[in-house]
């Protein structure tokens, strides 16, 4: 595996920093959005790109304006709406969505450590979780860290974890709209949505799941493999479940009939609780392949960057 190096700077505004392998800008993280309260704004990645610059993510798509590249975010947190757009209700009419002045947001405190050194980069964020009600109910402390770039078999990695601590004087109901009825809605945490040209893609799990059977399931990794639009060939996202403290196992929100997504849920279809001081931990790792990839290889790849 090369070493090759990764760079980064932020922009004059202090709003975002991007980062770069090899002249190639892989990678945007929005820290300072312009998202409109409805959307529940948080910081997100976007653009998204493989090495050679193929569009690995979108922004704001007609269906979900909410959904931008790479986020955190959390659906269903005791009554608030971390998400964005309508808020799941069982009973509620038509598809038992609503509009509701429930959104919460995720403002940028800083960042306390930036790293570049051994070939990759990583910065050290500080977050706070403000409800609707202008409370502030988590302390959030996140990582990502930039690695692993091979140009000549054209992979990076990002590795993402976080601590949400309860701030807050009362416990923390961290759930989804599965845990709120609706089946197989299970999504909440980090969240990925592929390019529209990725809809109908393949996606498969370390568990011999395929497609829409990934939805739900617990496995050791998922990914979604397509060709690309406006530009030959084709790329791959593989996305490791990674670990929790919390006693719920991690499971699939993933799909690509109606859209790619890969998401893996924190609270699928059980509601965690959070209590006063605590923290629950998260980590995660999405490696971005530069040509699409038959189950066998993904298996090797998922092999090596085990994280």
């Amino acid at each position: 595996m090369s070493d090759t190096p990764f760079q980064i700077r932020h922009d004059d505004a202090a709003t975002q920093l991007v980062v770069s392998v090899a002249g190639t800008d892989i990678a945007t993280y929005v820290y300072h959005p312009d998202t409109p309260l409805e959307e529940s704004p948080k910081p997100y990645l976007y653009p998204l790109r493989t090495l050679s610059g193929a569009p690995m993510g979108v922004y704001r798509p007609w269906d979900h304006r909410w959904h931008k590249g790479l986020q955190m975010t959390w659906s269903h947190l005791c009554g608030d709406n971390f998400w964005g757009g309508p808020t799941f209700e069982q009973g509620a009419p038509g598809h038992g969505y609503l509009w509701r002045s429930n959104h919460g947001r995720q403002l940028h405190r800083g960042f306390d450590r930036e790293d570049r050194s051994g070939g990759e980069v990583s910065v050290a964020e500080v977050l706070d979780w403000v409800a609707s009600t202008d409370e502030v109910w988590i302390g959030e402390k996140r990582t990502l860290r930039f690695h692993s770039a091979d140009t000549a078999e054209g992979i990076w990695a990002l590795d993402f974890a976080t601590d949400l601590t309860n701030v807050h004087r009362e416990s923390l109901e961290l759930g989804s709209p599965t845990t709120h009825g609706r089946p197989n809605a299970g999504y909440t945490g980090l969240f990925w949505r592929g390019p529209r040209a990725w809809t109908g893609a393949d996606v498969v799990a370390a568990n011999g799941r395929r497609g829409d059977a990934v939805m739900g399931t617990q496995a050791a990794w998922a990914a979604v493999t397509s060709e690309h639009d406006e530009i030959d060939g084709g790329a791959t996202v593989l996305a490791y479940a990674g670990t929790s403290t919390a006693e719920i196992p991690l499971k699939w929100f993933a799909r690509s009939s109606v859209f790619a997504c890969l998401n893996p849920s924190p609270a699928f279809d059980t509601e965690l609780e959070l209590e006063p001081g605590e923290t629950l931990r998260l980590s995660h790792c999405f490696v971005f392949i530069d040509r699409q990839m038959e189950r066998r290889e993904l298996e090797s790849i998922a092999e090596r960057y085990t994280p």
